[in-house]
């Protein structure tokens, strides 16, 4: 008899952070953010997974690692959908969606190279600007330069 249990497509961690429903043409760009190369834990992550909401999706598993909030407000710009598992002994402790905040400051550039953040020491600021409900949109503060995601870059 054939076992019907539906199968994990990507292994249980035992404690650390599980980023879901990422898109999956973006899963390199969130490993890129959040910096994941340097990280010494095991790193696990699975793309073109099968999404009811995305069609296709990705998913990080990062053992012993969790993060403070202006990292989950960088993927939220690039991956306003995903979801956040805080794994403790195997067991989903806290699972929250990731939120875009009204501004962003700091962690991305903008792409008017004539922008005074681009010129002069100054931090980025961005409104976020209602779009739909798969994009984030960007207002420069100081050149009010809009950008799309495809072209955003975050640092």
């Amino acid at each position: 008899m054939a076992d019907s249990k539906p199968k994990l497509q990507v292994s249980a961690i035992k404690n650390g952070t599980v980023i879901d429903h990422i898109p999956a043409k973006h899963l390199f760009k969130v490993i890129s953010i959040l910096n994941l190369e340097h990280i010494k834990t095991q790193i696990t992550f699975g793309t073109n997974l099968e999404s009811k909401k995305l069609g296709y999706k990705a998913i990080i598993k990062l053992s012993k690692v969790f993060f403070k909030d202006e990292d989950i407000n960088k993927i939220a710009l690039i991956a306003p959908h995903a979801k956040l598992n805080i794994i403790k002994d195997f067991n989903v402790t806290v699972k929250r969606q990731v939120e875009v905040p009204d501004q962003i400051k700091g962690i991305a550039k903008c792409g008017n190279p004539n922008c005074i953040t681009n010129n002069d020491n100054v931090n980025t600021i961005f409104y976020v600007i209602p779009k739909d409900n798969e994009k984030v949109v960007l207002k420069c503060h100081y050149c009010e330069k809009i950008t799309d995601p495809e072209d955003m870059e975050v640092f």
